[in-house]
């Protein structure tokens, strides 16, 4: 097999499995917090680090809110078994970026590996995530390219892959529905947000060298939970986050 077809034939691959992913980082994530030191960090130093990461996140599902909102139907989305794209999306943050999912997907992974404040974490992640989203990339592009030919290498040349330039920005025409990304993007949030408990419950837990499950962190849990399944019960049984 060419060495263009086998990256293809991975990228097929990595994009069906891509929602495993996280388990990944979870069982990474315990020695990544178990043998790394904060002593030099003062407790004010590590409250920036763990609200920079929170901010980091955030910035992550607003590039995805936008993304999804103003996307095509059919293009961006949860779909697992193969690529699927009815239109080519050219305007909004697709012409600042080819695959702005993926990097709002990258702001929350980081953020997350953020909070661990551990640098060597942050590198090594950078590095799977780049490994990993390249070859799903490469696949995406080269399905778009044989559907949409000409149209999609035209825009394609313009837009830079994965860091945004927003010198040729062209206005969506048609909004942005954020009605569109709560529908879609509440279960990410409360996965979101048990991976920054996760964190703190495998820090605490370290220190005091038992397990340790804090009133705080199960209060933040079930907030949460409660919003994440109001938005599920919204979707499900009511008009509201209909556009």
């Amino acid at each position: 097999m060419a060495l263009i077809h086998s990256i293809e034939s991975d990228g097929n691959w990595l994009f069906k499995y891509r929602g495993q992913v996280p388990v990944v980082l979870f069982v990474l994530a315990v020695p990544a917090v178990y043998f790394n030191d904060n002593a030099f960090l003062t407790e004010s130093a590590m409250e920036i680090v763990k609200w920079s990461a929170i901010a980091v996140c955030f910035l992550g599902f607003f590039v995805r809110g936008y993304t999804i909102g103003s996307a095509s139907n059919h293009t961006s989305g949860r779909n697992r078994e193969k690529q699927v794209a009815d239109a080519l999306n050219v305007t909004g943050i697709y012409s600042a970026v080819r695959h702005p999912l993926y990097l709002g997907n990258y702001f929350i992974w980081i953020g997350i590996v953020i909070y661990i404040a551990n640098i060597y974490f942050f590198l090594v992640v950078s590095l799977m995530y780049w490994i990993y989203y390249e070859r799903i990339m490469f696949a995406e592009e080269r399905f778009l390219e044989r559907k949409f030919k000409d149209d999609y290498l035209n825009w394609s040349m313009g837009v830079p892959a994965f860091v945004p330039s927003f010198k040729n920005w062209v206005k969506n025409e048609h909004g942005v529905s954020w009605k569109a990304s709560l529908r879609r993007e509440y279960s990410g949030f409360l996965s979101t947000v048990f991976s920054f408990l996760f964190i703190d419950l495998l820090r605490d837990s370290f220190v005091a060298e038992e397990f340790v499950l804090t009133e705080r962190a199960m209060i933040i849990f079930g907030a949460a939970t409660a919003f994440t399944l109001t938005l599920k019960m919204l979707k499900k049984y009511t008009p509201v986050l209909k556009d």
